[in-house]
């Protein structure tokens, strides 16, 4: 509980006058290992496709907060974390902030993803796909998952390599301050 004051009281402070670079403060528990850019990067322009066949790109979600998830159906960390994942979006997910996730691999397929997803019940995330796998070489990943917080300005400002709870408190402070900009 003490956790948990500490975390919003830390969002209450900061989240309105705070530019996104001090999202360092909120960095604590399941966001240990998130990685605040100084200066924000600028989205790849690499298209993915969702189930349709329609193709998307990163510009495409513009005025919305957005985690970017790259994942593979393959990697075991990634299938650990994305029932966290749905739950964060079904929870929160709307007209300002988006989860995003992209399977990112040669590997996958829709069928594959929509058969991941089936079997485990996500029916909230979008099932996106990157053959090319060009959007996490764009992004300098080094592995799966990887994921990414994009603010409203299309800018990501934050980087987490490696699985994370994000339907944790201290996920949803990180979320709830770049919202709150």
């Amino acid at each position: 509980m003490l956790r948990l004051f500490v975390l919003y009281t830390a969002l209450a402070l900061c989240a309105n006058a705070a530019p996104a670079a001090d999202l360092s403060a909120l960095k604590q528990g399941e966001m240990k290992k998130l990685a605040v850019f100084t200066e924000p990067l600028a989205l790849p322009e690499i298209p993915f496709v969702d189930e349709t066949g329609t193709r998307h790109r990163l510009a495409d979600y513009r005025g919305k907060v957005v985690l970017l998830n790259l994942w593979a159906t393959w990697c075991a960390p990634c299938r650990k974390e994305m029932p966290d994942i749905a739950a964060l979006q079904a929870e929160i997910g709307g007209d300002d902030f988006t989860v995003l996730t992209v399977a990112s691999s040669n590997r996958d397929t829709q069928a594959k993803v929509g058969a991941f997803f089936e079997k485990q019940g996500i029916t909230q995330l979008p099932r996106m796909i990157d053959e090319t796998e060009r959007l996490p070489r764009a992004l300098g990943v080094p592995g799966l998952p990887a994921s990414f917080l994009i603010d409203r300005q299309g800018q990501i400002v934050a980087q987490l390599l490696g699985p994370a709870d994000w339907s944790s408190p201290e996920a949803k402070a990180v979320i709830a301050a770049l919202r709150a900009e």
